[in-house]
């Protein structure tokens, strides 16, 4: 592990920033227990003029803990069901950065 492998578990491990999820590869794979952070920015998007304001979850999630990753998986956080639309690796290879729609 690296100093930011170290980081991103203590960061998931921390109650008020992490939380549980439960991620199913193809949506209806075998479920896994996993701990991600989440972040649900607003976005802005021009569509014919009128600006749409839409809600996105992003996830943060240890490659450590879940090394493939692929569109169509599902996380549950709670009662939410976020569908992967995009996941990308970060620069230090430690963490990926799961785009997803509810």
């Amino acid at each position: 592990m690296n100093a930011f492998a170290d980081a991103m578990a203590v960061l998931v491990a921390d109650p008020n920033l992490g939380t549980d999820a439960v991620y199913r590869r193809g949506g209806s794979g075998a479920p896994v227990a996993l701990r991600v952070l989440r972040s649900s920015p607003d976005r802005i998007a021009d569509a014919f003029g009128t600006e749409i304001l839409s809600a996105t979850d992003i996830l943060s999630v240890a490659i450590a803990t879940l090394p493939d990753l692929a569109a169509g998986d599902s996380f549950a956080l709670g009662l939410d069901l976020l569908t992967v639309s995009h996941a990308e690796r970060d620069a230090s290879g430690t963490a990926w950065r799961v785009l997803c729609q509810r």
